[in-house]
Formats: structure tokens, sequence, C-alpha cells
């Protein structure tokens, strides 16, 4: 492969026309509003563009964070203004992380001027969008040069499942042959690529986010002209290096410290601890899990093990503050904390309310996507909830946080009707709240399906698995015990 220094004389006619962020760490975030181009279906055939989207529902509720929900207008319309075109140096040599944010910086230049095509079917008041076109800027090492391809998502959004029925597509560039990888939405939606047999890598994307409103009262055309382009890159394997789940780890501790210092100087106090600062009653590193388990998919975790973990760290390694800002589930939980705020008075409102010391930002949209700020609400929340919580669970939470955080953070997936069965399983296993330990290696011989928990008894601990009551929930806490000692 050519260093970055021998592209950039083949790439500077083509690509290196400015510079969409001021740092490579910021994938995410650029947003375009050039004009899109608006095609009618009956005058432009194309046999590239004929894979079939028969048979497609709406999607359904529930499942997997790869069924994503729409992402909201405000939260496209509330990124920083994009920044003056600077010219795009690329720095020879370096290490595999810099070649990479190198080819980033590459891709989100080339597509800058891409304008997505969106093609309409019928006419007059019966004209009507066929689907929602996204953009990617591949790269191909056989040929050393990028190249640009359209695929088409059908509207409505249609029933996806990892491992169900292929999603259907179109594909609007002739020569370009894809496949559908995973996700549905801006946040996770990735194909791959191949071209004359040849792979060709992913290292830049281009959604478009609609506003809701206008998709309600099917006008189409408003629709396509007020859409928000959004440069983001999910994950691929192309992107993951060691070095940026290292970063994204020490990037992730970094932030939650800051929430909780944040907390500490507006003297906050706690619900749960009366008397005590909110600063001291929830550890950082419980925060930082969250981050990362509120967005690595159950089926992931399950598979891959702490591999999944990696791949979301390396997310936050890679594009720092913008990572899962889009992460959108199909419940509307939103960015990287997943809060949701349902008709405006739901869990982000009350923490608001709840907390006002904080100094939230009052704006759900603006609120959820920040992660500083989230990480603040999440702090608040997790205190609320165990406020309400029985005084043997606080007590046991106050002497042990990181072991006994499985109840908040049962609490935080699922609401207060989950802490209450996952006390009772406790109880009809015989493990009590002060036998509670931290996982360790299962003896050989004696194997025990997970999710558990882990049981103290002298200095023997085994596990103990939890019998089912909510199986999400069960998951949740199996994969906050395996990560949270990792940020201590």
């Amino acid at each position: 492969m050519k260093t970055p220094a021998i592209r950039s004389a083949e790439l500077t006619l083509l690509v290196l026309i400015s510079l969409i962020c001021a740092g490579c760490t910021t994938t995410g975030g650029a947003t375009y509003e050039n004009e899109p181009p608006l095609i009618d279906a009956e005058r432009n055939p194309s046999a590239e563009a004929a894979a079939s989207m028969e048979g497609t529902t709406p999607l359904a509720e529930g499942g997997s964070k790869q069924e994503e929900g729409e992402v909201p207008l405000a939260v496209a319309e509330s990124e920083r203004p994009n920044e003056a075109p600077k010219e795009v140096i690329v720095r020879g040599g370096g290490s595999r992380r810099e070649v990479i944010h190198d080819l980033v910086t590459e891709a989100q230049t080339l597509l800058h001027d891409v304008e997505l095509q969106y093609v309409f079917t019928g006419k007059g008041k019966n004209q009507v969008l066929r689907g929602r076109p996204v953009a990617f800027a591949l790269w191909s090492d056989a040929k050393q040069q990028w190249s640009v391809a359209q695929i088409e998502l059908p509207r409505p959004p249609i029933k996806w499942k990892p491992g169900g029925k292929p999603l259907a597509f179109r594909i609007l560039t002739p020569g370009i042959q894809a496949r559908h990888v995973k996700g549905t939405g801006a946040e996770r939606l990735m194909f791959a690529f191949s071209q004359d047999g040849n792979p060709l890598k992913v290292y830049g994307r281009k959604f478009p986010v609609f506003d809701n409103n206008l998709l309600k009262r099917k006008q189409w055309i408003a629709l396509s002209q007020t859409a928000k382009p959004i440069v983001y890159l999910p994950f691929t394997e192309d992107t993951f290096d060691p070095g940026f789940v290292s970063s994204g780890k020490e990037f992730l501790v970094a932030t939650a410290r800051n929430a909780i210092e944040d907390l500490r100087r507006a003297q906050v106090r706690s619900t749960a601890f009366p008397g005590e600062l909110l600063a001291d009653a929830i550890p950082p590193q419980v925060i930082a899990t969250l981050a990362v388990i509120e967005q690595t998919d159950d089926s992931d975790y399950a598979e891959k093990q702490a591999l999944a973990f990696d791949e979301v760290l390396s997310q936050y390694g890679l594009k720092q503050e913008e990572a899962y800002r889009y992460s959108v589930s199909r419940a509307n939980a939103l960015g990287p904390m997943q809060f949701t705020n349902r008709k405006g008075n739901g869990t982000y409102a009350l923490v608001v309310r709840s907390c006002p010391g904080a100094r939230l930002d009052p704006i759900f949209e603006r609120g959820a996507t920040n992660l500083l700020n989230a990480m603040k609400a999440a702090v608040c929340l997790l205190d609320l909830e165990l406020a309400a919580m029985p005084p043997d669970i606080r007590l046991a939470y106050r002497a042990n946080p990181d072991v006994l955080g499985i109840f908040p953070v049962a609490a935080y997936n699922g609401g207060p009707r989950n802490v209450a069965k996952l006390y009772r399983v406790l109880s009809r296993t015989k493990v009590k709240l002060d036998q509670l330990s931290r996982p360790t290696v299962q003896l050989a011989g004696t194997p025990v399906t997970c999710p558990c928990v882990w049981k103290a008894e002298g200095t023997d601990v085994r596990p103990v698995a939890i019998p089912r009551y909510n199986n999400e929930n069960r998951w949740y806490i199996q994969k906050y015990q395996s990560i949270v000692s990792l940020f201590e």
C-alpha cells in the first residue's frame, strides 16, 4: 500500500479541496446543504438500481441495536457550523492510527461536494420519494484511488433483524457491488463494497437526516430539500486499531471524571445519601462503563465477548465526543448514554427537573448527544434510582459500589421494576448482598451458563446463573460486570 504522502500527489485534483474538520479525531458532525438532485425514476431507469424492494414492511419496535430509529432533525441542526476550507496536509509514514486518520479526512473531503440522489416515482400530486440515498467514500488498495458509491434504502424503514431476511436496497452507482453488513440508520448502517473482484474499503459515509414532521405529512419534495446530510463513519474493521481502543478508554474515563468534578464544583447534593455530595455517590468508572455497554449489542457481546467492547471503545478513540451522537434506538433512546424523553416529559426531563444544581442542558436533543452533559445526567439518574431502592441495597452499595453497581445499572436499563426482580432472584438463589463479588475465572469441570452474578463464600468465589426475569436486563448486568474493572 502506498504511503499517505504518495497518495497525496494523486489525490490533489480529486480530493484535497478542503478540510472538513480541524482535527482528525472528529469523524462526524459535519453537515452539508447542497441542493439535492431530484430524479424521476420513470425517466431514469437503471439495471444496476433494480435490486428488489418488494415484501418490505414497517420496522417493528424493539430488538437489536442495529434496528435503529430516526435521528431527530434537531440533532443534525445542532451541529457546529462548517469551518472555512483548509489545505489538507497528508502526513507520510506514521502509525496505523495516523494512516486511518488521513484516510478518514480524505474521505470527508471527497464527500463534501457529493450530491445525494433523491429518486421520485409517480406524477404531480402522486409523486413519492422512493427511498433514502446514502453515499459511501471508498478506497481501493489495488488501484490506489477513491470512488463514491450511492445506495438507496427503502422508505418507510423496513423490517430487518440481524440473521434474518436480507436488507432490501438499490445500488445507484454502476460497476460497484454492495453487500449489507449491519445497521439500518445513521449510527450503524454499513455495507461492504467491491469492484472488479477487488474489495473497496469504507472510510466515509454521507447520510441524510429527515424532518419527521414532513415524513408524517408525506411532503416528499420538501423532505428532500430540507434533509440535513451528515458525514459520519460507523465502525468498520478497516478503522479498528488497538491504539484507538486505549485512547477511547482514556477519553471516557477523563470525560466521566470531568462530569463528576463539574457536579462537585456545583456542590450538588445526593438524594440517595442525604448530607453527601452527589460527586461522592457514583464512581466515574460506573459512568464510563454505561457509555460502553449502552452501545454494545447483546448478540455481539455473546458472540465476541471482550472484542465487542473493544469495537465500541475504538469508536470513542477515533471520534471522541462525536461517537454515538446519532445512536437512536427503536424506542427513541438517543445519544451515547441512550436517554429517552417521551413527548418532551420523559426520563431526561425528569432528571433535569430533579437535579437543578447540575445545570443540565434543558434541550433534550442537544443534551442527550453531548457526552459530558449526558454523563452528568446519568450520575443524577443513578442517584435518583438508588434513592428509591430498599435501605439494605443502598447500604450494601455504599460499602461496595462497583460490585453492587448491578442494581443502579439494572435500574438505568429497565427501571425499578427490574431492580425488584433482580432482588427477588438473588433471594431465591440464596445470594446475600454482602456475598456479591467481582467476576473471576470459572473452575474447570463446573461450568455455569451466564448471565451470572458471583458469590463469595470464604475464600471461594463461584458464579451463580441469573434466572430469567428480563433477558435484556440480565445481559446488561453481565456486560457491566465484565467491563467495569477496565476503567478503575
